[in-house]
């Protein structure tokens, strides 16, 4: 089983899904992406994350983000659990959902923990950009349900430090002070960043978000 590190290119596939075969990287293209998996159909909290992701997928594509799920039931009973999503949690869910029944993406990814359950899932989160680099990884306990505003955050701060030279701080949300990265002069820093920074110490200086 392989363990996925930060930077590693992301396992392609081809595998069923409720939307048709799915070729991972072709999908892709030239978008980032967030890959999460869920225990099993039918279960509680997968139905509010799918139905909540529904829900935001359009601040994902203004991002150039795809989103895509994945749980080991099959293509079929995808479909009728979208129902059950789209009308308990009020949406029209249409991005797709991966059919895993013999766990070969699962296990590709790493998502089955087996001291925590042999047979399903973890819910965990990848998200991998145009390169196919993974960028981020989460893992959360199957009772624990995501928040998806976060990983549209770190999807934020990923495009935004990879064109600037910064980073994000605690908390950060759009329109936040970043800071300049230490390997940034004040000489050069003050070429790079016009609207002025903050020097609370020669390595912690603030500066009003680049592009904003």
């Amino acid at each position: 089983m392989t363990t996925l590190r930060l930077g590693d290119i992301a396992p392609d596939f081809e595998q069923n899904s409720s939307a048709g075969t799915i070729r991972f990287h072709e999908w892709l293209g030239d978008s980032w992406g967030v890959l999460f998996s869920h225990p099993a159909d039918f279960t509680p909290v997968c139905t509010t994350e799918l139905g909540y992701t529904s829900i935001v997928e359009g601040e994902f594509a203004k991002r150039n983000a795809k989103v895509i799920a994945i749980s080991v039931d099959d293509a079929e009973s995808h479909k009728k659990w979208i129902q059950d999503i789209n009308d308990t949690q009020n949406t029209e869910l249409t991005f797709p959902i991966l059919a895993d029944p013999d766990h070969k993406v699962a296990k590709l990814y790493d998502m089955i923990h087996p001291n925590a359950s042999s047979t399903v899932t973890v819910r965990s989160v990848f998200i991998i950009d145009p390169a196919k680099k993974i960028r981020l990884t989460l893992t959360y306990p199957a009772s624990t349900g995501r928040n998806f505003d976060e990983i549209l955050r770190v999807l934020d701060s990923l495009q935004l430090t990879d064109n600037y030279s910064v980073a994000t701080p605690v908390n950060w949300k759009q329109g936040d002070d970043v800071i300049i990265a230490p390997s940034v002069s004040d000489d050069v820093a003050k070429e790079k960043f016009p609207k002025g920074f903050k020097s609370l110490r020669p390595y912690l200086r603030l500066t009003p978000q680049p592009g904003k």
